[in-house]
């Protein structure tokens, strides 16, 4: 879960406070709003609606988004803005409930903003003055005597203002709008009239209403009745207001965070009489003229010219002033605003990003510490749930009592507990948050107490007791400095680890264990049964959990293991005095009280229910009471439940239900809550929500609700919608399980509205919807009809549409700006493990994938995702993300899935040590399977795209043996017992037949027993199923069928089956010898009868009796169950009608020596093959079905074997017959015998099976224990799996699902996947070791040697081996020309060939010389064949003529580029001989006794060699001029294990490997050596052609864990920087390790014979992925199911020779051919420089 020792980290003098406070569980030193880690950019717009719009509508569709990203990418936390009066309707802009809002969220967002906080846009307008929402008494009547006294009419405030006697001071309250606007309403008027009669009479109250303010409250201030900020409230916009609140007396700190943009225009003036400027500026009309409001103007200057300068002066506040010049005509033009909104919008962009830089923190705590991130989230929700416990009761004084440390007695936990809604956790979380104060004035200031509480149920870790007790132990071995080398396995052994950590405890350092709600522990480990729970306590520990009374039996378990009542404690109904005076203080908290008349009601409801939760909610109902409500008995509800509901019911009714319906809704069925920016997204994506609040004047992209809504939700629902941190973000979740269940039942029982819910959650979180891609909107005649979401489940599914249909669908789509959702957000691209994980994909997406049956989302978009895959294995979730593919799997069944998982368990510890390397491991195990499991492809692919942003190796053929295990199912104690055994259509189950009589459905992956039918006792002779799976009908000794319902497992009925009076056996009773099944029909047989019985299952009677000539043996229906074919004795079949019971002709094979065994039609060509005991067959053409020809008789009585098994492939091409002693295949087209197989002389086949694309055979034997893979094509056995239960006694193949179940001598019931079995035979092996490797030079072909006579040649694409070319005897050398299409070779026979490699022909044959090496030059004219024991010769690879002799002996010899010398070694000499004529023409001859270890070729410099002498000398010697350019000394005894040696291409640097684990880089310039340490002991080092890379392959540490068969390491080293790039594990001993020329290709040759290719993908050579996408092996994996494998052809060698050579001449014969080249290459007659290398 945690990464090992993770509770051993101790904390250090850099830590923050803040996070020890967390650890320690101080939770009063936690900031006030967030937790460390809740942190989000919270951004308030201050703004006058109208003349800043077009600025606010474009940072609203262009810049915030981009912020929005900018945040999740380098901080990992949502970017917010709370822009009010977007989206709401203009006639709203100046409700006081929205400036009251708007006040509200602007303090929120000042405190809790992580970075920016607030932005102010100031135009030339200052704005109206505020409607009053609310007035005090007092003030009010002042105002209105004021009004009264300057002679105005104040009826209208009379009207729309009530006095309000709840509250505290009595105040005047204005009445809602819509209820005062009713009597402007006409019923017989549209909504749309109505609406706009609505606007302009509101318009003209409110204006009447602020001119009546206005004037009354400024006569007031002259005369000093008012103070001036008294009547700055009534007087100054929401501009000012909101300006003065936010950056007047702030700390010059804290005005970092804001910033103020005003936009002036010049002479604006003078355009007051535009109509259109009315937007801009504040105007008045005078005698019918339009000017500006002066006064307005004025208190505009005073706060934008006078204020903010002030405040900037003072601080560093940012603020922009730009100066706009109007067009002459149009005055502020709108061609004029974009180009000021464009500026507007860059810069915007700049400041936030510059601000967030600036304060915001990478916090990477909880991604890299899931421990911390577990601690933050608990201790959020204790602060969260401890902030309402405001209904005190001496619990709370019981439990602190008992925190103190004691210093004698027995100390046992506390336990409280009390009914559901008598506040439990709400008492626990301020025990948690006053613990850590309490203990200290008790002890002592220089005590430091640890505090550890858990919610448990409120996250994943503490729901499962496993990793419930690892955190709290990892936490107090944190806290006290304990080091745990190693957390335990055992459950056991964790609860152990526990009580040993509290005698860590002491009294300077007391611990306090807070666990609340037992009861939501799973029962994982037995958990309920409290065994874990330490009972007694050391004296400086108190443990306080908390239950409910009747679940679970947890309290019960608690009295037997606690037995002093003193440890109890109980929360019942409070007294409802005590409740009364609570509520009445609450009541004066926010300055409201309730009449006495509606106390009375207030009390007759607490008398039915005391409980906290009940007197909140009774709170909440009443603060919104005014004084003159009418107040029943029913305006109170009784219970809670009621009360939550009633709740529910208001707020639909304040915000509208469809709103309310789908956003608690959400809120509800998300797995951990949502966040408000998530909230409002997925609403903005349900077209239903939009629909019923859009106004269709409001259709333009981004189409959004307005955050106006949620911020309302979240009012109205305050302190029941509470918010938790959970990894960075702050999620909105149910305050506790009852308001969940309430919210369940109201807005998730519709399972059409779930199902379409979790769809439209799954799309956001897959982020369908994301970068700019439009969803559809309808609307039809101003009604909005929300489309189907299922129909657009993706923007994919757009596309498709056609003609009209896309352009309407065009019309209507709208952006609706969500984010991207990739699994991780990455800060930066160059360090891909540098990232924030995308926590909420990760909790949400699988969740509502599975809700809404989105299967192929969840296969492709998740399981098969490499990014999910990696990062769950990366933040140390690999269990968690097993878990989820085996989930997907049980909603599936796609057997990819299984096979995946089975995988990621193998190489667990690989990739837990290094994640890396995912892709490489994943790739090597997939590649051999993906043929047989196409839908893996997906994810090979995603490996190629992400995988070499962390391993540079990707391998392209792998050659790693599958390694696959069955599941296995225990049926008896021995096969004896085990009738039949029979697969269905569902992959996992079976139905077995047992001799007691027991017919058993059984679930093979969970071992589970399903279904069981009883027979009575009756032995059982067979089961059959029909192909529907229907019926299933038992065949008893009793004569009797007995036929079931297959899925409800009852009988039907029982029919007896009868013979004819002749049947029966002599002295004996006659039992059924066999029965079949047609779709409708049973057919069954008695022993020794000639008759066979129809029973029609449906009804369950015999219909009639088939007649037969002889006795029968077999009967097989034919597929459209309309015709049945009886085979006999005497090798005869007759058909019959199965609808009639018509005799329609009899066939009999002339082999009539036996009986017919098997029948089988071949439906698609109309031929029906009879097959005898001895594997005989006949093929009948039945066409006419009343007269079948003959049209084949084949005999195969080649042995005295019996048949035991016949199969007809899936395609009907071949049919397998196997015999006890053969396994023969038939080609049906041709009907010949295409394969045969004979077992040993002391073996027998059992059974044999063909694989689904039949070029496989899977057969047991008899007495083994194993399954072997034969290829039809070579005969090669490619895998022997062997079963651990017991020697195979039967093979039942299942067509349906193409697996194959075995049953062992044990009475255990394999399930094997032919898919994979026929997969391991897909990889070529030549059976031996690799000991040469040769890639051509176009790179397309690889040929190998093994030490055998063969050289195979490989297709590098496909891997497969296309070609063997054979010689007389053990082939030793093989070199191939530049363009491969010639190969030169020799054997132990002193004979060399020369191939035609595309043909395969031998051309040419050379006898008389044994070669030691063979070289052919860089031009492909020349070959050198160097001899040990006689003269070496260069000859013409045209013609075979000699063109001279070389008589010295050269070892390793290598020729220069330029095609001029031969440079090899001689003892102490290095000789340099000359191609034209044979002699020496440079050499270099070391002193006495010192001999020539190794030289190299510059590639880049021919004519010099780089040689080591045993002196350990290094020597740089130049050809041409015969002189020493360069001498290097190495360290003493260096050369004492030296293995290889590489030299780069420019000839600066030298790479030695000595067989260690160290890679020695020389310098050849400098002499400097530098070590680099490898992970293991180098066998094999390469270095790359351009120098830039190294490539070793690396053995394992004999004292490193098992790790699943890795037998060494291929690893690529970088030496620009020394690090290495990629590293594969390989699971086979390599042989031979070659590098490409080209591009970075890897060839590695195995022990067994089979090779291995990879390539290199360096970030730093971003082209090269280009080569994955387009190689040949990854086209394979987009095309067809199955690979097809090519035809391998074996080439013999020329048995007479061409040329035979003697000492100094050579011998032609007479038929040799006159030019053996293959093409028409000019001859030459000497070898000569060329003036190109060759590649």
């Amino acid at each position: 879960m945690w990464p090992s020792g993770a509770g051993s980290r101790q904390p250090c003098p850099r830590e923050s406070a803040l996070r020890r406070a967390a650890i320690s569980g101080n939770v009063l030193a936690l900031p006030p709003f967030h937790v460390p880690t809740g942190r989000s950019v919270r951004v308030f717009i201050c703004a006058n609606p109208d003349d800043t719009e077009a600025e606010r509508n474009a940072l609203k569709e262009h810049v915030y988004p981009k912020l929005r990203d900018f945040c999740r990418e380098n901080y990992g936390i949502e970017f917010q803005v709370v822009d009010l009066y977007w989206g709401i309707d203009p006639e709203e802009w100046d409700s006081p409930e929205l400036q009251r809002l708007r006040m509200k969220l602007l303090e929120e967002c000042l405190k809790t903003s992580a970075g920016p906080c607030f932005v102010g846009l100031i135009g030339e307008k200052y704005g109206s003055i505020r409607v009053p929402g609310e007035v005090e008494s007092a003030e009010f009547e002042m105002i209105l005597d004021a009004a009264v006294e300057a002679g105005l009419d104040t009826r209208i405030l009379e009207e729309w203002y009530c006095r309000d006697e709840n509250s505290v001071p009595p105040a005047y309250y204005l009445k809602p709008k819509a209820e005062m606007l009713k009597n402007y309403q006409n019923s017989m008027e549209s909504n749309t009239v109505a609406k706009s009669k609505n606007d302009k009479a509101w318009r003209a109250v409110s204006e009447e209403i602020k001119r009546i303010f206005r004037t009354s409250v400024l006569q007031l201030q002259e005369k000093g009745t008012m103070k001036s900020g008294q009547a700055k409230k009534f007087l100054c916009s929401a501009l000012e207001d909101e300006l003065d609140f936010a950056l007047g007396k702030q700390t010059p700190a804290f005005l970092k965070k804001c910033v103020c943009y005003i936009r002036k225009i010049s002479n604006f003036d003078r355009f007051a009489k535009l109509p259109e400027m009315a937007r801009y500026m504040d105007i008045v009309v005078s005698d019918d003229r339009v000017m500006r409001n002066q006064e307005a103007y004025e208190r505009l200057l005073k706060v934008r010219d006078e204020f903010i300068p002030v405040v900037v002066a003072a601080s560093n506040l940012r603020v922009y002033s730009s100066v706009t010049h109007c067009d002459m005509k149009l005055g502020y033009s709108q061609e004029v605003e974009s180009h000021y909104v464009e500026g507007l919008c860059k810069q915007f962009y700049e400041d936030m990003v510059d601000i967030i830089q600036a304060t915001v923190q990478q916090n990477f705590d909880t991604e890299t510490d899931p421990l911390y991130d577990e601690i933050i989230q608990h201790l959020s929700l204790c602060k969260t749930f401890s902030s309402f416990y405001v209904y005190k009761s001496e619990a709370l004084d019981i439990v602190q009592e008992y925190l103190y440390p004691s210093k004698g007695g027995r100390i046992t936990p506390q336990v409280v507990y009390g009914g559901p809604c008598t506040g439990k956790t709400l008492l626990l979380a301020e025990v948690a948050k006053q613990a850590y104060s309490w203990i200290q004035k008790e002890m002592g200031p220089e005590t430091d107490p640890v505090v550890i509480v858990r919610f448990i149920g409120s996250t994943d870790f503490s729901t499962d007791l496993r990793t419930l007790l690892q955190s709290i132990c990892e936490q107090i071995a944190i806290n006290y400095r304990c080091l745990i080398h190693f957390l335990p396995n055992k459950i056991q052994e964790m609860r152990e680890l526990l009580v040993n950590l509290l005698g860590e405890s002491s009294f300077h350092r007391p611990l306090v264990i807070i666990l609340d709600a037992l009861e939501q522990l799973s029962d994982a480990d037995e958990a309920r049964k409290l065994w874990w729970l330490p009972v007694h306590l050391p004296r400086t520990v108190r443990i306080v959990v908390s239950t409910l009374p009747n679940k679970h039996g947890i309290l019960q378990k608690l009295r037997c293991l606690i037995h002093d009542e003193e440890a109890y404690v109980e929360l019942m109904q409070r007294d409802r005095k005590a409740c009364s005076q609570t509520l009445k203080q609450q009541l004066l908290g926010v300055k409201r009280k309730v009449t006495s008349g509606q106390q009375i009601y207030v009390n007759e409801a607490m008398a039915k229910c005391t409980l906290p939760m009940f007197v909140n909610l009774i709170y909440r109902e009443v603060v919104h009471w005014r004084s003159h409500k009418d107040v029943d008995d029913k305006s109170l509800c009784s219970t809670v439940h009621e009360s939550i509901e009633q709740l529910f019911y208001s707020v639909e009714n304040k915000l509208g239900s469809r709103f309310v319906f789908r956003a608690l809704g959400y809120i509800t069925m998300a797995r951990a809550g949502l966040t408000e920016l998530e909230l409002e997204d997925i609403l903005s994506l349900d077209n239903s929500v939009l629909g019923d609040i859009m106004v269709s004047s409001n259709l333009k992209s981004p189409l959004r609700i307005s955050y106006d809504f949620i911020a309302r939700l979240k009012e109205e629902l305050e302190g029941y919608l509470v918010e938790r941190q959970v990894h960075n973000v702050t999620l909105m979740v149910w305050a506790n399980r009852h308001l969940h269940l309430i919210a369940q039942k109201l807005y998730l029982s519709n399972e059409e509205d779930v199902h379409q819910m979790h769809s439209l959650l799954a799309e956001y979180f897959l982020g369908a919807w994301a970068g700019g891609r439009k969803k559809i909107f309808h609307c039809d005649n101003n009604h909005f009809a929300s489309l189907n979401i299922s129909q657009h489940r993706n923007p994919h599914n757009q596309q498709s549409l056609h003609g009209h249909d896309k352009a309407s669908a065009d019309k209507h789509s709208y952006d609706r700006q969500t984010p991207e959702q990739p699994w991780v957000f990455q800060c930066n691209l160059l360090e891909p493990d540098i990232f924030f994980v995308n926590h909420r994909k990760m909790t949400e997406l699988t969740y509502h994938l599975t809700r809404s049956g989105r299967t192929d989302d969840l296969m492709y978009g998740v399981i098969m995702n490499f990014s999910w895959l990696y990062t769950m294995i990366k933040i140390g979730q690999f269990d968690k993300a097993l878990s989820d593919i085996d989930l997907a799997y049980s909603y599936t069944q796609e057997k990819e899935l299984k096979f995946l998982a089975t995988t990621l368990r193998s190489i667990k510890l690989k990739v837990t040590k290094n994640p890396a390397s995912l892709s490489a491991e994943l790739q090597q195990r997939l590649l051999p399977v993906v043929t047989s499991l196409p839908k893996l492809r997906h994810l090979l692919l995603e490996c190629d795209k992400d995988g070499p942003k962390y391993c540079s190796i990707v391998p392209l053929h792998s050659s790693m043996d599958v390694t696959y295990s069955p599941e296995r199912l225990p049926l008896s104690s021995s096969y004896m017992q085990i009738v039949e055994t029979l697969p269905t259509l569902a992959p996992n189950i079976v139905i077995v037949a047992l001799e007691d009589g027991s017919v058993s459905t059984w679930d093979v992956e969970s071992r589970q027993l399903l279904r069981q039918i009883d027979t009575a006792r009756s032995v059982v002779l067979g089961i059959r199923l029909t192909t529907d799976e229907k019926y299933l009908v038992v065949a008893t000794t009793k004569n009797t069928l007995l036929i079931y319902d297959n899925h409800k497992s009852c009988l039907l009925s029982e029919v007896e089956v009868k013979g004819s009076k002749h049947c029966g056996i002599t002295g004996g009773v006659a039992f059924i010898n066999g029965f079949t099944l047609s779709s409708h029909h049973a057919l069954a047989w008695l022993e020794a009868s000639k008759d066979v019985s129809v029973i029609d299952l449906l009804y369950g009677w015999p219909l009639y009796q088939f007649h037969c000539w002889y006795e029968v043996t077999c009967v097989q229906c034919s597929p459209d169950g309309m015709y049945a074919f009886c085979g006999q004795y005497l090798n005869t079949t007759t058909i019959f009608h199965l609808g009639s019971g018509d005799k329609l002709a009899t066939m009999t094979s002339e082999f009539s020596g036996g009986f017919v065994k098997s029948i089988l039609i071949l439906d698609t060509i109309n031929q029906m093959v009879m097959i005898d005991n001895e594997g005989s067959l006949s093929v009948w053409s039945t066409k006419d079905i009343t007269n079948p020809k003959l049209m084949e008789d084949y005999d195969c009585r080649g042995d005295d074997s019996e048949v035991v098994g016949i199969e007809l492939s899936e395609d009907q091409r071949s049919i397998l017959i196997c015999k006890a002693r053969s396994i023969e295949v038939l080609d049906t087209k041709i009907w010949k015998m295409a394969e045969k197989f004979k077992a040993k002389r002391t073996e027998k086949f059992v059974a044999a099976v063909l694989s689904k694309n039949s070029q496989s055979i899977i057969a047991s034997m008899e007495n083994t224990s194993s399954i072997f893979v034969w290829r039809r094509d070579s005969g090669q056995c490619m895998a022997s799996l062997i079963e651990i239960s017991g020697a195979i006694v039967k093979l039942i193949k299942s067509t349906h699902h193409n697996l194959l179940l075995s049953v062992a001598s044990s009475g255990v019931l394999s399930v094997w996947d032919i898919d994979i079995i026929t997969a391991m035979s897909n990889i070529d092996k030549t059976g031996k070791p690799i000991q040469i490797l040769q890639l051509s030079g176009r790179e397309d072909f690889v040929y190998t040697m093994d030490g055998s006579e063969v050289i195979h040649k490989w297709n590098y694409s496909t891997g497969f081996i296309e070609m063997v070319f054979k010689h007389e005897g053990l082939v030793e050398n093989c070199v191939l020309t530049t363009s491969g299409d010639l190969m030169v070779t020799s054997d132990d026979k002193s004979s060399q060939y020369i191939w035609h490699t595309t043909t395969g022909e031998n051309i040419f044959r050379i006898n008389g010389q044994k070669i030691s090496q063979l070289l052919i030059t860089h031009n492909d004219q020349f070959v050198v064949s160097l001899c040990e024991q006689n003269a070496s010769r260069v000859w013409r690879l045209a013609t075979g003529h000699k063109v001279c002799n070389i008589l010295v002996t050269l070892q390793h010899a290598l020729i220069t580029t330029a095609n001029t010398f031969l440079v090899g070694a001689n003892k102490n000499k290095l000789l340099a001989v000359s191609l034209w004529s044979g002699s020496v023409s440079k050499k270099f001859i070391c002193d006495d006794g010192i001999t020539i270890v190794n030289f190299k070729l510059i590639p880049d410099s021919p004519d010099f060699v780089v040689f080591i002498t045993s002196t350990e000398t290094v020597f740089i010697w130049s050809v041409a001029d015969e002189s020493v350019c360069r001498r290097v000394q190495l360290p003493n005894n260096f050369l004492k294990n030296l293995e290889d040696f590489q030299i780069s291409p420019n000839g600066k640097l030298g790479i030695v490997s000595k067989g260690d684990e160290n890679i020695n880089v020389l310098d050849l310039h400098s002499g400097k050596l530098r070590l680099v340490h490898a992970a293991g002991i180098i066998w094999r080092q390469k270095l790359s052609r351009d120098g830039r890379y190294l490539v070793y392959i690396c053995f394992r540490n004999c004292d490193e864990d098992d790790d699943a068969g890795v037998v060494s390491s291929l690893i690529v080293m970088r030496l620009a920087d020394g690090k290495s790039i990629g590293t594969c594990s390989l699971y086979k001993t390599p042989t031979y390790l070659c590098l490409s020329q080209r591009a970075l290709n890897i060839i590695v040759g195995f022990e067994d014979g089979s090779i291995g290719t990879y390539t290199v993908v360096d970030r730093v050579d971003a082209a090269l992925k280009i080569k994955i996408a387009t190689s040949n092996s990854r086209q394979i994996v987009n095309n067809a199911s199955q690979k097809v494998r090519p035809k391998c052809s074996n080439n013999a060698f020329k048995t007479i020779a061409d040329c035979v050579w003697r000492e100094s001449t050579e011998v032609f014969s007479r038929d040799s051919p006159i030019n053996v080249s293959d093409g028409g290459e000019p001859e030459t007659t000497t070898p000569t420089k060329k003036t190109e290398l060759l590649q």
